[in-house]
């Protein structure tokens, strides 16, 4: 049988994809973390689904959990939060389901800096302004960064960054990101995307850190920062321009 890395979105229950739910709702097995997946998806599940909260679980646990399940000839919907191929740790779960002889297919999400781009209404590439994007996170208690991936060595690329798992140091992430773009620099915190309880900072990163802390935003959050985010003068894209030559593919 099959275990499917699913893309659960970024919080809201709507926002799971088409293919998402209905692989959700052929799978007997489904094992979610229960402090990031919302509860109403698991009602996708079929009604005698074995529903496992991995939250507590460690990685061991959890690949016990899917070969038995393979095992007993059940497919297994294995939920992650926004998208499985940006801070989902499915690597280290597909390197054992490899060594084990279990077959795995991947069902994208919609990943959480997409949510905060359209809670912001905003696009993150504009046209003169910034095309390049650059998804990362800080090393506190977490895995070290790679060498040449520090905030300070991508910051001089100008980029917009987003950044992950790094609301609770936001301190430090300012600290190290006004040297390359200045403290009037546009910056934003979305908490909660999609959800509910969303939560949209907006500022400079003269200020965005006392707008996170004085908002007690902790978790569930990523950092923007970047002159797409406030950009208003800037030429429109070559995509839809009466100059452009539609009978020639680009």
């Amino acid at each position: 049988m099959t275990v499917y890395f699913i893309g659960a979105g970024p919080g809201a229950a709507d926002l799971i994809t088409v293919r998402g739910a209905r692989t959700l709702a052929s799978c007997r097995v489904c094992l979610y973390a229960g402090s990031l997946v919302p509860r109403e998806l698991l009602a996708e599940c079929p009604p005698d689904a074995r529903l496992v909260d991995t939250a507590r679980m460690d990685l061991d646990a959890i690949t016990a959990e899917m070969v038995a399940a393979h095992e007993a000839g059940h497919d297994v919907a294995r939920l992650h939060s926004g998208d499985p191929s940006v801070f989902s740790a499915v690597a280290e779960q597909m390197r054992r389901l490899d060594a084990a002889g279990v077959p795995y297919e991947v069902v994208p999400g919609v990943p959480a800096f997409a949510a905060a781009a359209a809670a912001l209404k905003r696009e993150l590439t504009v046209p003169t302004v910034g095309q390049t994007v650059i998804l990362t996170r800080v090393a506190q208690q977490a895995t070290p960064m790679p060498q040449g991936e520090d905030l300070a060595t991508l910051g001089r690329s100008g980029a917009l960054l987003v950044l992950h798992l790094a609301a609770r140091y936001v301190d430090r992430v300012v600290a190290e990101l006004v040297p390359h773009y200045g403290e009037d620099c546009p910056a934003a915190v979305v908490a909660m995307a999609s959800r509910p309880d969303e939560v949209v900072l907006r500022g400079t990163l003269a200020d965005i850190a006392g707008q996170t802390k004085a908002a007690g935003i902790t978790r569930t959050a990523v950092i923007i920062v970047g002159r797409t985010l406030a950009a208003t003068e800037f030429r429109d894209s070559h995509l839809y321009s009466p100059e452009r030559d539609r009978h020639v593919c680009d």
